[in-house]
């Protein structure tokens, strides 16, 4: 029997703080994910001064957690709020535990001139997933792609390159802080076999990024080039949606490989998906085909199959363009709840795994992967 997020929840509660409270009524606890057995979590300190009083709370907490039926290993990391202003990445937290440290060089800023493409030496393909709108399912797309590439034995890397509302970290069940031992170079962390970099890493998740044009530029030419991102057969970058500054810097200065457009079958979405569409073929990046997320819906009770968004309308704007349709995958409960809870549905055995499987398959005989 699985653990549930609630369970945990209630089962802190029990711990007083000294000052009154306890972790969750004081809004202490981030990041918690349950995989399976194993439950990790944050304990997130007003300031460092505070946090560095916390251990004790930190091992009870942990010890907790572990002690609940369904769990086999319970972690609890320990950092602490800086209180910067709004959107300013949080440059000295208290260490996580297992020593960890989170990165000292700053991220944002004017980007830095320079000539040579942001392809990280090393990284065989590069391929930027799109959607031209949100809500259509395209960061769920990308981390269980990356998954599922990395399940066939490939060396996967995903960039989370949407600065303003980053999603994978929670998605990829990643809770610790990239380390910078130099102040220059940041170490990407590896999940569920993926190597990973957002920078929903480096910002607290509850603030908003509230920057101009020229410090999102600054930040995306940091992960690319400032990562060390390591031998990869492909690196995965997760666009916002849009047809903004990110996708056009990536478009003409990353020497991407190919784009993969994710859409929903309805009109309103493929009529952003078309916009996409035109930007990377003014960029002149390769498009590799489309993916129609939540084509269909399975009844869990009576197994009938509804279509709430529609149904076929990419296959027929790939088949209008002349690409491929490289896969329909179903709107499907289990994928979100996966998904919030860190451990991407590509992880297990079912038909939407599977689904995913054929699609890292597909990149994989097309040579993009």
């Amino acid at each position: 029997m699985t653990v549930t997020r609630d369970q945990i929840l209630d089962e802190l509660k029990r711990l007083t703080l000294p000052d009154g409270g306890n972790l969750v009524s004081r809004d202490m606890v981030r990041a918690l994910s349950v995989d399976g057995s194993q439950v990790r979590f944050v304990i997130e300190a007003p300031d460092p001064a505070t946090a560095r009083k916390m251990e004790a709370i930190r091992a009870a907490a942990e010890e907790l957690v572990q002690a609940l039926p369904g769990v086999e290993k319970a972690s609890a990391a320990l950092t602490a709020h800086e209180g910067k202003p709004t959107g300013v990445p949080r440059s000295a937290p208290a260490a996580p535990a297992g020593g960890d440290s989170a990165p000292s060089l700053k991220i944002g800023g004017h980007p830095k001139p320079q000539t040579a493409p942001m392809k990280p030496a090393g990284i065989k393909h590069v391929l930027a997933i799109g959607s031209g709108k949100g809500g259509v399912g395209k960061s769920t797309v990308s981390s269980n792609l990356a998954v599922a590439l990395a399940k066939q034995g490939k060396k996967v890397g995903l960039l989370d390159a949407d600065i303003y509302g980053p999603s994978q970290p929670r998605m990829m069940g990643a809770t610790k802080r990239p380390a910078s031992p130099d102040g220059q170079t940041i170490e990407p962390l590896t999940a569920h076999g993926v190597t990973l970099m957002s920078i929903g890493l480096m910002l607290d998740e509850t603030k908003a990024v509230v920057w101009r044009g020229p410090m999102l530029m600054g930040a995306l030419q940091q992960m690319m080039t400032q990562v060390k991102w390591g031998e990869l057969d492909v690196l995965l970058i997760d666009l916002p949606p849009g047809t903004g500054d990110v996708q056009l810097t990536l478009g003409q200065r990353s020497a991407l490989d190919g784009a993969i457009i994710v859409s929903t079958p309805q009109d309103v979405a493929l009529l952003d998906a078309r916009k996409a569409i035109d930007m990377f073929q003014t960029l002149k990046v390769p498009l590799v085909g489309m993916i129609e997320n939540m084509a269909s819906y399975i009844c869990p009770e009576c197994g009938h199959e509804a279509h709430p968004f529609g149904h076929g309308g990419v296959a027929a704007e790939a088949a209008k363009l002349g690409v491929p349709l490289l896969g329909a995958l179903p709107l499907d409960l289990e994928t979100r709840l996966a998904g919030d809870a860190g451990t991407p549905i590509a992880l297990g055995d079912d038909k939407q795994a599977a689904a995913y499987a054929a699609l890292a398959n597909r990149l994989i005989e097309d040579g993009l992967a």
